[in-house]
């Protein structure tokens, strides 16, 4: 999931070809639907993005009561209008009267504080969860932001990769000093590891797939103190998307998507997608699918997160997305860090019956 802000931001207004009262406005490369009338291409508004969880009085004022998603109507989820796909909601409350919401973007000002809008966390199922412990020298997984708010995340033209977004549940390996240590997304931005479980999926997955041994191997190849190995976990009772695999057999579905390395100083470095290849291969460990590599071209890309999943090798169902990344891995001003993104199909944020665990 994606950083949680609600920033102002100035809006592009297109026209709405299937509604007469309905227009589309633009923010970044998101759409939100809105009234007619409501606002001109130049205007200043607050956007509340996908995940979000509102408040009653909130989703009062803006006339959304019984409107938004999951069992108490308070989430902002990603909907289809009159054809056109919705992202987040485009508004200006009450809150905000007399405030300058273009000095407040130069500012980079988060409202949802003051809103009290939160970040939707789904609820952890047993087999995810487990009992934790404080692990000071874990690798954390850091949070991916969306290409669609951060347009300017790449420059055109430049080399990228783009691997196969699989919807499965992060797990974050950690060798360090011979130590083992696995954790989840949420877990691991608090420094927090599972004990060792035998019933635990995230540790089945790494003894499966020997992912300690590979670990220790990187290890002494490139001389570092610590390794951080994060992997998509996935199959049948992860998610609703199960890619032909088994999550509750001795098995699970395991394919690695980044690859960290820290030395005695804790600086870490992420391998570059070439690196990371070339290193994996030796190891045997299953890959994401690459799905691109070339100059970064957003509508290419874009085209590319949609259409059926490669993972199973049977199109077994639709693609949740792309993970894009220079092939330099270079630094990033836009994000505060290294320049990777993720564009997400509308046919999968829009899909029924979906689960978002993490």
């Amino acid at each position: 999931m994606s950083t949680l802000r609600v920033t102002a931001e100035q809006l592009t207004i297109h026209p709405h070809d299937n509604a007469d009262t309905l227009e589309l406005a633009q923010v970044g490369l998101y759409r939100a639907v809105v009234a007619k009338g409501r606002y001109r291409t130049g205007d200043w508004a607050l956007y509340i993005p996908e995940g979000s969880v509102l408040p009653d009085e909130l989703i009062e004022e803006l006339g959304l009561t019984g409107r938004l998603a999951g069992s108490k109507k308070n989430r902002v989820k990603a909907v289809r209008l009159r054809g056109e796909l919705s992202q987040g909601i485009v508004c200006v409350p009450k809150a905000v009267a007399g405030v300058d919401l273009a000095e407040a973007h130069a500012q980079g000002r988060d409202f949802a504080p003051e809103l009290g809008v939160t970040k939707y966390v789904p609820p952890v199922p047993v087999h995810l969860s487990g009992e934790v412990e404080p692990a000071s020298d874990l690798i954390p997984w850091i949070e991916i932001e969306d290409i669609k708010r951060y347009p300017q995340l790449f420059e055109a033209g430049e080399p990228v990769v783009a691997t196969e977004k699989i919807h499965g549940t992060a797990c974050a390996f950690t060798l360090a000093g011979g130590e083992a240590y696995v954790s989840s997304k949420g877990f691991s931005a608090k420094r927090l590891a599972i004990k060792r479980d035998a019933n635990n999926l995230y540790w089945r997955a790494v003894e499966a797939y020997g992912v300690p041994e590979a670990a220790a191997r990187i290890a002494e190849r490139l001389g570092v103190e610590r390794v951080g190995v994060f992997g998509e976990v996935y199959g049948r009772g992860v998610q609703d998307l199960a890619y032909g695999a088994d999550a509750k057999g001795e098995r699970p579905g395991y394919a690695v998507f980044d690859i960290a390395v820290s030395d005695e100083d804790g600086r870490v470095r992420w391998l570059d997608p070439a690196e990371q290849a070339e290193i994996l291969g030796g190891l045997g460990l299953p890959r994401v699918p690459e799905l691109y590599a070339g100059p970064y071209d957003a509508d290419t890309l874009m085209e590319l997160a949609t259409g059926e999943e490669t993972v199973s090798g049977t199109a077994a169902h639709l693609r949740e997305g792309v993970v894009v990344r220079t092939a330099t891995g270079r630094y990033s001003p836009v994000v505060g860090g290294r320049a990777i993104g993720k564009l997400v199909s509308p046919a999968y944020l829009t899909r029924k019956g979906g689960t978002e665990y993490e």
